[in-house]
């Protein structure tokens, strides 16, 4: 499983750094110093991860209080980011496109409520047994429970064959998914996240309103709002802006000309700057509060982020996220990743507080340094806002004892990132989440008992109610307060999987004793392929630098699938990473035996062979 995996783990770890520009306004002394000491730290942050650009905007009382820059528009320019430097924002495109839907809507152009097909001119929803009998709305496109399947695009470049977004709904020209649009549950049942559901709802409002969608975003938020550095015109088109910050790759590398063309505008085809999300942001606070608020009214605001579902990420609304609970508040957000570009945009419900941030750099050069100045932020501002630790009720033993081990990702459902450990210490019990870990540092979180087999969890806005019978664990319940009829409901073998147990049993036990437990977990599922499990468990190990048992994973791997090109691909990886050349070498080379295909094997023997 090559190094995509251990990337993603390398690229979430925190620390950061470079410095420029500053604007304050409405600010205290006392704010200003602290913030201004991010500038060097994040630097060093920045220089560590190799990341070329960052731009920053913070918002405190409904106010921009901070924006900084660091670093440079190109790895081959010295012109330096500036607070007007556009950055492509990828995935932020959608909330900013539900909130024009919602407008629009409020003004009766639109009706959210409707089926999406009574607005499609171009092309239809295609024929489903799952949609049968089943209208698609807007709101469950919006709010990714239509079912709709695409998940996300590759960018194009000046050159590239470039898909209409008729042809994107085709399958036609999509290097990533490469078939057509189709549904994969009934609409309303489930949560999938889909970019291609953005596709359509830009297909149904360019059809009924005969406007390119970048216009009609720019004539209902945009210029309204007086946004000047933010736009859905691509850079082939007529309009683009000149000050943008170009993409790099995990090298720092530009990638071919630096300026991604994306023809599904809708779910990520926004450019803009950190200073004009925070606008955007501030006036949807404003309008959540009833107070000063411009063009987005009250009713538009709470639509938007009000919850729909409990699925996927344990909470979502119309287009944005609700699941984060930074310092123990309500947010609304929605981050964004395209190849070598991304940020993040973060508001609070209440108070009117915020971090939008955006930076020129790949995964593992940007998120690191991301993590690392957001987690600063909100420290430095107080916006932590403790449990009450009073309200924390003694833990029954036999509860306690049922519920501690570990789980998938169980507070978000990013299953990918791996798994949560639930233990104790002092009396205390604890939540190790790798999504927590990875964007908010926190390598443990306190769980505070509330009564009734439920918990609060340190920075989690959600309930978790451990379901028990006699005494043992049978699943558990998800539910956001305020949001009564809003649960999800996992079953115990949603969250204690074959690849829990696999990886508890690495983690508990000598590697001997593990090997044996393993074996005799095979037996107790023998239609389950562990390979990918191990290949990721032997990668994970060598994130942490403990090659040794990594190596031993990895051997084991081989051993147990020894008909895998991968599994031997991946410990001649390993081999050469340390050094050991020669195995390296015979790993490749089996790999390749198995599999004359693979052209990784390939260059790596030669590069070996260049070597020895």
């Amino acid at each position: 499983m090559r190094r995509t995996i251990l990337i993603i783990l390398l690229a979430f770890s925190c620390a950061l750094s470079f410095a420029q520009k500053t604007v304050s306004r409405n600010t205290s002394a006392n704010e200003n110093i602290s913030l201004e000491g991010l500038k060097n730290s994040t630097s060093a942050v920045m220089l560590q991860y190799n990341l070329k650009g960052l731009s920053v905007a913070v918002f405190e009382n409904y106010k921009i209080i901070w924006t900084n820059q660091w670093g440079i528009k190109a790895s081959d320019s010295d012109e330096k980011i500036d607070q007007n430097t556009a950055f492509s924002t990828a995935s932020i495109s959608k909330p900013i496109t539900a909130i024009v839907c919602a407008m629009l809507e409020e003004k009766g152009l639109i009706n959210l409520d409707d089926p999406i097909e009574n607005y499609l001119k171009r092309w239809k929803l295609p024929e489903s047994n799952f949609t049968k009998g089943t209208k698609v709305t807007w709101k469950q496109l919006l709010s990714h429970t239509a079912g709709t399947s695409q998940g996300g695009f590759e960018d194009y470049y000046q050159g590239d064959s470039i898909p209409t977004i008729v042809e994107s709904l085709q399958g036609k020209l999509l290097p990533r998914s490469k078939k057509p649009i189709e549904f994969l549950f009934k609409p309303g049942t489930n949560w999938e996240y889909s970019g291609g559901g953005y596709v359509i709802i830009q297909c149904a409002l360019e059809d009924h309103l005969k406007k390119p969608l970048a216009q009609i975003v720019k004539e209902t938020l945009l210029d309204p709002l007086q946004l000047q550095n933010s736009t859905m015109v691509q850079p082939n088109e007529k309009g683009f802006l000149t000050n943008i910050a170009k993409v790099h790759n995990n090298k720092g590398e530009i990638i071919k000309t630096g300026i991604p063309i994306t023809p599904q505008v809708s779910p990520s085809g926004l450019w803009s700057t950190p200073t004009d999300l925070a606008l955007i942001a501030i006036e949807m606070q404003k309008a959540l509060s009833g107070k000063e608020n411009k063009i987005i009214s009250t009713t538009v605001a709470k639509k938007v982020t009000d919850i729909t579902t409990m699925d996927g990420s344990r909470g979502w609304s119309y287009g944005l996220q609700r699941s984060i609970g930074f310092g123990n508040q309500e947010w609304f957000s929605h981050d964004g990743s395209n190849t070598g570009t991304g940020g993040d945009l973060l508001a609070t419900m209440k108070n009117g507080n915020g971090i939008a941030v955006l930076a020129n750099g790949d995964k593992p050069n940007r998120l690191p340094v991301m993590c690392y100045l957001e987690k600063e932020i909100i420290t430095k501002l107080h916006w932590n806002k403790p449990i009450n630790e009073l309200s924390n009720q003694q833990i029954p033993n036999i509860l306690k004892e049922a519920i501690k081990g570990y789980y998938t990702e169980i507070l978000y459902g990013y299953n990918r990132l791996g798994v949560t450990k639930i233990f104790e210490e002092n009396n205390h019990l604890y939540l190790n989440s790798p999504y927590l870990k990875d964007n908010y540092n926190s390598e443990k979180n306190e769980m505070y008992y509330v009564g009734n087999n439920s918990f609060r969890i340190d920075n989690y806005p959600n309930i978790i109610r451990f379901n028990l019978d006699k005494n043992e664990l049978k699943g558990l319940t998800i539910s956001r307060p305020k949001y009564t009829t809003k649960k999800l409901v996992l079953t115990l073998d949603q969250i204690r999987t074959p690849q829990t147990q696999l990886i508890e049993i690495f983690s508990e036990n000598s590697f001997e004793t593990a090997v044996s437990q393993f074996k005799k977990l095979r037996l107790k599922y023998p239609d389950y392929n562990f390979e990918e499990n191990l290949n990721t468990l032997g990668y994970s190990y060598l994130n942490k630098k403990q090659t040794d048992i990594s190596i031993q994973i990895f051997i084991l791997n081989c051993s147990e699938y020894s008909q895998s090109a991968n599994a031997y691909d991946s410990l001649g990886e390993i081999y050469e990473t340390i050094g050991k050349l020669e195995l390296a070498k015979q790993n490749y080379q089996k790999s390749l035996d198995l599999n004359p295909k693979n052209e990784n094997a390939k260059q790596m023997i030669s590069k070996i062979n260049a070597q020895l």
